[in-house]
């Protein structure tokens, strides 16, 4: 049975698989390096992307899809219908890519992940055979976190074009977006953003509520944390009928003067 190296990052061999262009590919029993490499070359292939049906771990994967960056771009192939998610009741299974001609082993070695492909007939259709029974025996893995284009657009279209764009500026100079001191959550991003243009917290709470991202009150005690480290302000606004609302400012004079692509990082490092 003769092999060979699609390459040595996951990014190349995901690459590799796609461009074949198979009509499936089960992703089986991935790392988190390999779920994020593979969501992130995914919603950038140019090419027509078969339906990806991915095999993981639950802890991997609940692991994984706590990072906002991923899950949001996860949750856009789900609801174009070329990703779904299962839980992998085996984790003893070898981590590889299977399609219904070739069948990919992803090793890690040195720090690299190499892809030992083969497209042995009898070994393929083995192992396709395998996954595919393991996969209708595997419970449904929920993504809960909106499609990453919604947010983008309903923010555009709620909020308007210069907080949409300050959003979208912050999430590219992050590399995660968790919430656990290696990057800033999705709550807090929007509530930063919404400062920096002075929106209403009303209407940035109900914006991110309605969209999926998280509740009003989730929005309000992020608010209120942000304020206690002073990071941002509020000040009332009267309306025509009951309480004042409040609109959001930065309160930070290092915040005020960076620019949206650092703005992670300065609010990082005062939160620090």
């Amino acid at each position: 049975m003769s092999q060979n190296l699609l390459g040595t990052r996951v990014e190349d061999v995901v690459r590799a698989v796609l461009d074949a262009e198979p009509a499936e590919v089960f992703v089986v029993n991935p790392s988190g390096e390999t779920v994020q490499e593979f969501v992130d070359v995914a919603n950038g292939f140019e090419g027509t992307l078969p339906e990806i049906r991915l095999l993981g771990d639950e802890r991997t994967l609940r692991d994984v899809m706590d990072d906002f960056i991923v899950a949001s771009s996860a949750a856009n192939l789900v609801e174009e219908g070329a990703l779904e998610l299962r839980v992998l009741d085996d984790d003893s299974r070898s981590s590889m890519l299977v399609t219904d001609d070739r069948t990919v082993a992803l090793v890690e070695a040195g720090g690299l992940v190499g892809g030992l492909t083969t497209d042995d007939r009898e070994f393929t259709e083995t192992a396709y055979d395998a996954v595919t029974e393991d996969w209708a025996d595997a419970g449904e893995f929920t993504l809960r976190t909106p499609a990453i284009d919604r947010v983008r657009q309903s923010l555009d279209d709620d909020i308007g074009p210069d907080v949409e764009d300050d959003f979208e500026h912050v999430l590219e100079s992050l590399e995660t977006a968790r919430g656990d001191g290696d990057g800033l959550d999705e709550v807090t991003i929007s509530l930063l953003v919404a400062a920096k243009n002075r929106v209403l917290l009303y209407d940035i709470s109900k914006w991110g509520e309605d969209v999926g991202i998280a509740s009003k009150a989730t929005f309000s005690r992020t608010k209120t944390k942000l304020e206690d480290l002073g990071l941002i302000d509020t000040e009332k606004v009267p309306i025509d009928v009951g309480r004042p609302r409040l609109r959001l400012k930065l309160a930070d004079d290092r915040l005020e003067d960076a620019p949206p692509s650092e703005l992670a990082n300065v609010a990082q490092s005062v939160l620090s």
